[in-house]
């Protein structure tokens, strides 16, 4: 698979992800995809994609992801980035992450596993 096609899969993710549009984002993935977010969370389904965005909608009234490094090798990519969020309360966190992605031969994304800390983002959100 190419880099290209790769590349604009992870930067559709981020996009429609940082829109907050589910149907865009949804559409990126594999009918039997896994999403790991963040890692040591139970697994999401794609059947779980639409409550994921609607508490992201709950809780955030704009987010920003910006892909600050972009490596891709065989059907995979890692990206590195960093997230700003402003609460429906007006709170503001910040986290940086990395998400690693799993490409399959239909050009879909099949698995995304994010290393980041949930926790502190919320607790950034809250206080």
């Amino acid at each position: 698979m190419s880099t290209e096609i790769i590349e604009k899969l992870v930067t559709a993710y981020f996009t429609q992800m940082q829109a907050m549009n589910p149907e865009g984002w949804i559409e990126n993935f594999a009918e039997d995809a896994v999403i790991n977010d963040p890692v040591g969370n139970p697994p999401k389904t794609k059947e779980d994609f639409q409550k994921f965005f609607g508490l992201l909608s709950m809780v955030f009234e704009k987010l920003e992801l910006s892909q600050d490094h972009t490596f891709i090798a065989g059907n995979g990519a890692a990206v590195k980035w960093t997230m700003r969020g402003l609460g429906k309360n007006g709170r503001q966190g910040i986290a940086e992450g990395i998400s690693v992605f799993e490409i399959n031969e239909a050009g879909k994304i099949q698995q995304v596993s994010s290393y980041w800390d949930e926790t502190a983002m919320m607790a950034q959100m809250k206080s």
